[in-house]
């Protein structure tokens, strides 16, 4: 069973830290009533990664380690500067299943194999406070790194850790920090102890690590349609495991993603070969769905739990919250479990592949070479007009099925105008930025509408479920009646948006 530990650690080297160097006297930090020596701790950590090192590509790092009070397997995921998830598992011989399926996005079929083993001396002092908690971990590892294959390098260095308590003030890191500047030390240049095993045992093999190179400016078209497909494609790769760890919002922002890749391809067919894209987004609509599964009953729940806190409780009757409840936590369950079937499946692997292929050698066509100012304004003045024709087919339908249907697919072809222009605001500027906040509002309004179907289709069905049950259904009626209210509201408030938004329109 995996548990996972925010980390928030910085890591410091030069000549204070050099050759077996005594740890600084931090007795003189701000808020330091006392330095608990905790002894010297002998770690042995074996780092896994694929044989062309993908997890290391991305910073992250897998490692199985003895020694110390955490022993076991240890996966660091990023969050930002200093800061990293450590997820760790119990002591096996094989890498974990769970860890496993947090780096699957990275390392697909490849195999992961031992890489690079650290052995460490690591001493360690508590900083504490006057009530004797703890403030901080400052720790001087003297390291040795051994390359297993691969040339064999081998390669020692002294650095100095501090690691931040949990729920300790990150500004307490500055204090330490300028202490041990004044005792000649410098943040290190490597963002891990693995980044710099790399690195020096690269060299000693007579190798250096590969650097990626500088990533040039957009210059026609297809740099700019290309540059927006790959932060989303990074975007897919980089949620993959926030979503298997069902971290809020992961799964929305997911889905957007692979939205955002399927409607570039829609709408830049004069840049990119539909012949190859549309494919490939068949399968990005395929993810979105499945996805869409546990979002969908998200958006739902969450609406319907609001409107009946709203309600007096002279409207309430029978246990609706309750069976609401068990309606969410049942499907919930259901699409969990099936979302994470997915992420482990072949056809979400092979899609993964495909994606990274098309970035790195795109199908490119003749306009992709073309005046940016010209190729993606007329792929964006083409989507902004079938939302105008979409939504005045909505405007021109009577209340009832057949607007909520154009309606909705105004909303749809908003939600990819949108996507368009922001690909197209590097190269337009202020009109195209102008325009994804247009279509933004736009898709708010429609999809509060879309919601409000959504919902009396719910209710519908709970207060089947209720009735035959034997229990009352007339709080779904009084609920489906305020539904029907919202929608109203926005029916009527779409013409007047409408008139703004095409009068703000400059693209």
């Amino acid at each position: 069973m995996a548990d996972t530990k925010r980390e928030i650690e910085r890591k410091y080297e030069g000549p204070a830290a050099e050759g077996g160097a005594e740890m600084p006297d931090l007795s003189g930090v701000p808020g330091v009533a006392g330095i608990v020596d905790k002894g010297v701790a002998e770690l042995d950590a074996t780092y896994y990664d694929t044989p062309d090192q993908r997890l290391a590509a991305a910073s992250l790092t897998l490692r199985r380690r003895t020694g110390g009070d955490d022993a076991g397997w240890h996966l660091k995921l990023p969050v930002s500067e200093g800061v990293r998830d450590e997820i760790r598992a119990p002591l096996s011989d094989t890498v974990p299943r769970a860890l496993a399926g947090l780096v699957r996005s990275r390392v697909r079929d490849a195999e992961l194999v031992p890489l690079v083993r650290l052995r460490s001396a690591r001493d360690v002092r508590h900083l504490v406070d006057d009530s004797g908690a703890l403030l901080a971990e400052v720790s001087l590892d003297r390291v040795r790194a051994d390359r297993i294959g691969a040339g064999e390098g081998t390669a020692a260095w002294t650095e100095i850790e501090v690691e931040l308590a949990d729920d300790g003030d990150p500004a307490f890191l500055d204090k330490v920090e300028k202490k041990l500047r004044k005792a000649g030390l410098r943040r290190s240049a490597a963002s891990s102890k693995l980044a710099k095993a790399l690195g020096e045992t690269g060299k000693r093999a007579g190798k250096r690590a590969d650097k990626p190179a500088p990533e040039k400016e957009p210059a026609d078209a297809g740099d700019h349609v290309l540059a927006y497909l790959r932060a989303q494609y990074d975007a897919i790769v980089e949620l993959d495991p926030a979503v298997r760890r069902d971290l809020p919002d992961s799964v929305h922002s997911m889905r957007v993603a692979t939205r955002r890749m399927r409607s570039t391809f829609r709408s830049y067919g004069k840049v990119l070969d539909r012949a190859v894209t549309d494919p490939i987004g068949d399968e990005l609509k395929w993810l979105a769905g499945e996805l869409g599964v546990g979002r969908d009953q998200e958006v739902l729940t969450e609406r319907l739990t609001e409107s009946l806190g709203r309600l007096p409780r002279t409207l309430l009757s029978g246990p609706v919250r309750t069976r609401l409840r068990t309606w969410a936590n049942a499907r919930r369950g259901g699409s969990r479990r099936r979302l994470i079937a997915v992420l482990d499946g072949k056809r979400y692997l092979t899609l993964l592949t495909a994606l990274e292929a098309l970035v790195a050698d795109p199908p490119l066509l003749e306009a992709a070479g073309g005046d940016p100012a010209k190729v993606i304004a007329k792929a964006v003045r083409k989507d902004f007009g079938k939302v105008s024709d979409l939504v005045e087919q909505a405007l021109d339908q009577p209340p009832g099925t057949d607007r909520d249907h154009a309606m909705h697919e105004a909303r749809k072809k908003a939600k990819r105008t949108r996507y368009a222009a922001e690909a197209a605001a590097p190269a337009l500027g202020a009109p195209a930025a102008g325009l994804v906040k247009s279509m933004k509002s736009l898709q708010s309004l429609l999809g509060d509408h879309q919601d409000s179907v959504m919902a009396r289709e719910t209710l519908r069905e709970l207060a089947a479920l209720a009735h035959t049950a034997g229990e009352s259904s007339f709080t779904y009626g009084v609920l489906y009646g305020r539904e029907e209210q919202r929608a109203a509201a926005v029916e009527a408030a779409l013409p007047e948006a409408w008139e703004k938004i095409e009068a703000q329109t400059a693209v």
